[in-house]
């Protein structure tokens, strides 16, 4: 199983911005784009999705920019990736059961088991935690 790219880059953006808001001011996406490398239409679709969810407020204007919603210590990694309509999913049938002629095949509660797992590990890691660790 492969988180894809879409949850990938959010992760990365919200984390990029969560170190480089100071004193909540807004956060160019142009910026963001140059130090992660993701292009910036691609970061205006995330952003887009973020916002949406609740999780970043955009500011307009020559100053404007994209700030957290809430502390980083209240936004969890399951958060961001469900933000960006991603699904941590290991089933080869998306959980729909009909991976084996219209029928779960014998390993699909292992593959469900396993997606469950990996949600629940990444709606226990916040921003602030990863950020306490990689300083």
């Amino acid at each position: 199983m492969k988180l894809s790219t879409k949850g990938r880059y959010a992760v990365m953006a919200m984390l990029d911005l969560a170190l480089n808001s100071k004193h909540q001011k807004p956060v160019k996406l142009t910026d963001i784009s140059q130090r992660q490398g993701i292009s910036l239409s691609y970061l205006e679709q995330l952003f887009t999705k973020l916002r949406r969810n609740g999780l970043v407020n955009s500011t307009r204007g020559p100053n404007g920019g994209y700030s957290l919603n809430r502390p980083t210590s209240k936004i969890t990694i399951a958060e961001i990736i469900t933000a960006v309509d991603e699904c941590i999913d290991a089933t080869r049938c998306k959980g729909q059961k009909n991976c084996h002629d219209t029928q779960a095949c014998v390993t699909h509660k292992l593959w469900t088991d396993l997606s469950n797992q990996i949600c629940d590990f990444l709606s226990g890691i916040t921003l602030a935690q990863i950020i306490k660790n990689n300083i």
